[in-house]
């Protein structure tokens, strides 16, 4: 709300509130379309300015675009028949436009006051208190109201008071006969005759004039939010649509990438277990070359009774006469290696020989090499 405030002040004094901002808004919108579609439309439908002159007569002029527009004047209306005198001499669009009394510029008191920028949106309630101190009369003695002129530079509200005793205005009320009771408003003349764009009548007494078109533009402006929310709608339910018909657009393409995946994914596993049976084969003699290995390696007077294989395990059990030998006999094999006699010899009398069990790691070297180099 703060940054809105920051906004209005830079627009403009008419936009220090929200709802002047909003009025100030679509002015600004409708000062783009022609003035045929804003008479319509009931943007700019002016107001009508009654002056009473001193030969009793009643000055009418009508107030448009910024600018006056002389009607002609009235005779005394303080005798006129009927409650409307001016539904005899208007015709109906005029008729219906807001009433304003016009002051002449002497007959108002005008001060300019600086008042804090946190009293923009209650002015006239603010100024009441300062009527004492810049006007000789009391509150309840005189018809005000406060104008917006812009904002100083120290940050404070340049406020213009305008002031008129009810003594003052009460005869000119009264010269207006039964058009007093219709009055929207009482502005004053500037020095250069034009109005200061104020109301001094109280508001409880003032008249809300009603616009012919209002329901019609309630009517349009309810077709217009009806209109924007079926093609919102609309929108949406197609971009709904289009996100579905995506979805299944990806899904049915994303099947084969899917299965690609997962074949890929399936092939890789395969080609990894290959390899990881290749380089296990690799680090693994074979049991043809374990044997051939065991059979150079062991001496003569040596028999087997047992050569198995397990796992990465080599185990020998068999008679030899030169069992404590073995261990040597059977290092720095490429087949295996860490050779070493699982147990105590046995001798065995019928054959004067030593049994023994051997067990040894198997690997090929390069395989124990990398092992060991930890």
């Amino acid at each position: 709300m703060r940054g809105l405030g920051r906004i209005a002040a830079r627009l403009g004094p008419q936009a220090t509130s929200l709802r002047g901002l909003l009025n100030w808004w679509g002015h600004a919108l409708a000062a783009w379309l022609p003035v045929r579609v804003r008479r319509a439309l009931g943007v700019d439908r002016g107001r009508l300015l009654l002056m009473p002159l001193t030969d009793g007569e009643v000055r009418l002029q009508l107030q448009r675009d910024g600018a006056l527009h002389e009607l002609g004047r009235l005779p005394a209306l303080v005798d006129a028949p009927g409650d409307d005198p001016l539904a005899t001499v208007l015709n109906s669009s005029a008729v219906d436009l807001p009433r304003w009394l016009v002051l002449p510029a002497g007959a108002a008191l005008v001060r300019r006051l600086g008042l804090p920028a946190a009293a923009a949106d209650r002015l006239r309630d603010v100024v009441r208190f300062e009527l004492d101190r810049q006007t000789p009369f009391a509150a309840d003695e005189v018809m005000y109201d406060a104008r917006l002129v812009g904002r100083r530079g120290d940050g404070q509200l340049d406020v213009e008071l305008v002031a008129t005793p009810r003594m003052r205005a009460e005869p000119m009320l009264a010269a207006l006969g039964p058009l007093a009771g219709r009055l929207a408003g009482v502005d004053v003349l500037d020095v250069d005759g034009t109005p200061r764009g104020v109301n001094l009548l109280d508001p409880a007494a003032r008249r809300r004039q009603r616009d012919p078109w209002l329901v019609w533009n309630r009517v349009l402006a309810g077709v217009g939010v009806i209109a924007i929310a079926f093609a919102l709608v609309t929108i949406l339910d197609n971009r709904r649509q289009a996100a579905d018909q995506l979805e299944h657009d990806v899904r049915a393409r994303s099947r084969p990438a899917k299965l690609a995946a997962q074949q890929r994914e399936a092939l890789t596993e395969l080609v990894a277990g290959q390899a990881f049976l290749d380089k296990r084969r690799a680090e693994q003699p074979t049991a043809v070359e374990v044997m051939d290995e065991v059979s150079r390696r062991l001496p003569d007077g040596t028999y087997l009774e047992k050569l198995a294989m397990e796992g990465d395990r080599l185990t020998l059990i068999g008679l030899s006469n030169e069992a404590p030998s073995l261990v040597n006999r059977l290092e720095g094999a490429p087949l295996w290696h860490s050779p070493a006699l699982a147990g105590a010899l046995q001798p065995d009398p019928a054959t004067n020989r030593d049994r023994f069990t051997l067990t040894a790691e198997l690997g090929r070297e390069s395989a124990a090499k990398k092992d060991a180099s930890p």
